[in-house]
């Protein structure tokens, strides 16, 4: 079996164990599914043609069945879900991944792939470009003003709605206020990453983007937007952190690149403010090899709310 053929059945199995879950009603497991899903098709979606054994076609209804999951999964959280994405919107794409070698129909839903951007994994980064400079160098060379033009592509956050509340049970609501650092007005397009892991550095949530920041001002990149922590506090696994990743675009290198992150361990989960570290990339989920960004009182500014029944 070639490698194609193997990537296409992987697809589909996960595809038909995401339905499978959503029809049982196993919610958090389809969320899961269709996000792992969703991702690993938006990442070949995003390979470059030189670099992918699919057509661009093909790539362009990869890149909408991704849209598609991701709205489903959207749709499951929402307290509106009838208005939203449905199991049987979903089970239409089946044949198509199917098929998706000689798919040539037209797309039966209006939705658009991710704007064409660069992500990549914590880490990747390192291995193209030059480390930035550390914290006690000068500011970076040149403005945003002398930087080539682009097309837009606002990020918009996949942003995920509160859990259902059941009794005895606490959600937590995070607010990203804002974020201290010595180039922020330089930082373009940036947007946090926010994720739940355990000590393995293990996904035990979905993991949300944050639209793009509010604005900039001074040292700081202003967010105040709200993350609904996608799980019970109570059932978070001994060990478990909270990761707030710090990512911006790069137009000289063309991709969205990790800058900083930071995160809040269990101890830490209470109301109100809370101030927390920055680290140096690149991401470290399991926490072992830390190396502050900076030794200026430049932090990751959050509120927490708990919310029980």
């Amino acid at each position: 079996m070639s490698d194609l053929s193997k990537t296409l059945q992987k697809w589909n199995a996960s595809f038909r164990k995401g339905t499978d879950f959503d029809s049982w009603g196993q919610l958090v497991e389809a969320i899961d599914e269709y996000q792992i899903l969703a991702r690993q098709l938006q990442k070949e979606a995003q390979t470059p043609s030189n670099s992918s054994d699919f057509s661009e076609d093909q790539k362009k209804t990869i890149g909408k069945i991704s849209t598609c999951l991701e709205l489903r999964s959207a749709a499951l959280q929402s307290t509106q879900s009838q208005e939203g994405f449905k199991l049987e919107d979903i089970k239409k794409l089946e044949p198509i991944l199917d098929n998706l070698l000689t798919y040539n129909k037209e797309f039966p839903f209006d939705v658009q792939p991710v704007p064409l951007r660069r992500i990549l994994a914590p880490g990747e980064e390192e291995n193209l470009e030059v480390e930035e400079e550390e914290e006690e160098g000068g500011a970076g060379v040149g403005s945003p003003d002398s930087l080539p033009a682009r097309v837009p592509g606002a990020i918009q956050g996949t942003l995920l709605p509160r859990l259902p509340s059941e009794p005895g049970m606490t959600l937590l609501t995070i607010r990203i206020e804002k974020i201290g650092l010595k180039d922020a007005g330089q930082c373009i397009d940036p947007y946090m990453t926010v994720s739940v892991k355990d000590l393995n550095g293990i996904d035990l949530t979905p993991v949300q983007d944050t639209p793009m920041a509010a604005r900039k001002e001074d040292t700081y990149v202003h967010f105040n937007v709200e993350i609904e922590i996608q799980k019970h506090v109570e059932k978070l696994t001994k060990g478990a952190a909270i990761f707030f990743e710090f990512k911006h675009y790069k137009p000289k290198k063309r991709f969205t690149s990790t800058k900083c992150f930071a995160f809040m361990e269990m101890d830490e989960i209470k109301p109100g403010e809370i101030v927390i570290e920055l680290y140096k990339k690149p991401t470290d989920f399991k926490r072992k090899k830390l190396q502050l960004l900076t030794k200026k009182p430049l932090y990751l500014h959050l509120h927490q709310t708990l919310h029980k029944d």
